[in-house]
């Protein structure tokens, strides 16, 4: 199922008429009971590997093994352990944003109920490489580190810019083992940009200012902070802002 190229806005439940159906599990992904677990997918490409969506969980503990792609995901309620071979646990909070290393040999547990925004891309026609360390391998994205270490941009991709150039930083926080999957924190002072197809899938936790997205036909989608959004590659926008934006971004490139 390849959804339409539109801009993509996500509720935390789910859409209003479909709310987020109840997940079919299998046991051998599970240590212990097997949890109540429910997803609705806003974005989902079989043949590229790339889906992103709304999660829930109950109490539970996955079965150790190699994680399956990389991930980007917000914690909207509750917390999570992923646990290495020795036992050694990266603690995630309600509220933080973190990545997974495709392929990194861990499990997921934790305690009470928790429910994520994600993006998770595994590219179907690559083969998974060995990975015999989690070290490195889940990342908690710390705004203020990635503000210190951000760096001014000498280009404006992926827009295309009307009027005067704005100031733009990247902080990058993740790259993939392909090279082809970015993670990090972006800013911006205001801008306006051409409506032209956008050349790359990104998925937006914005955490500052205000967007104005507006497709070919003239939708207006305006984002603010705390708001989550994704555009796939192809979809004919322009961007606008009157004022500083920043946000965390998961993007994908599949033109190499």
């Amino acid at each position: 199922m390849k959804t339409v190229k539109r801009v993509i806005r996500f509720d935390t439940h789910g859409p209003a008429n479909t709310g987020m159906p109840a997940m079919e599990l299998d046991r051998a992904d599970f240590q212990g009971a097997l949890p109540e677990q429910h997803l609705h997918e806003y974005f989902n490409d079989d043949e590229l590997g790339l889906n992103a969506g709304v999660w829930t969980t109950t109490d539970m503990q996955e079965a150790f093994g190699p994680y399956p792609g990389d991930e980007m995901m917000w914690v909207l309620e509750g917390q999570v352990d992923m646990v290495d071979g020795d036992g050694k646990a990266t603690h995630v909070n309600e509220g933080e944003t973190f990545c997974i290393r495709n392929g990194i040999p861990v499990s997921w547990k934790q305690l009470g109920f928790l429910r994520k925004f994600y993006i998770t891309y595994a590219d179907p026609k690559a083969d998974t490489q060995e990975i015999d360390s989690a070290d490195g391998g889940v990342v908690v994205l710390n705004a203020k580190a990635l503000q210190q270490a951000k760096e001014k941009m000498d280009t404006t991709d992926p827009f295309v810019i009307k009027g005067d150039t704005p100031v733009q930083h990247d902080s990058n926080a993740f790259t993939n083992d392909a090279g082809n999957l970015f993670i990090g924190m972006w800013d911006s002072t205001a801008f306006e940009s051409e409506m032209l197809p956008f050349p790359c899938y990104e998925f937006v936790q914005l955490l500052e200012g205000e967007i104005t997205i507006t497709e070919q036909d003239g939708t207006a989608n305006v984002f603010v902070a705390g708001d989550v959004f994704m555009v796939p590659e192809g979809t004919v926008c322009s961007w606008k802002t009157t004022a500083y934006v920043k946000k965390f971004y998961c993007m994908l490139d599949t033109s190499g």
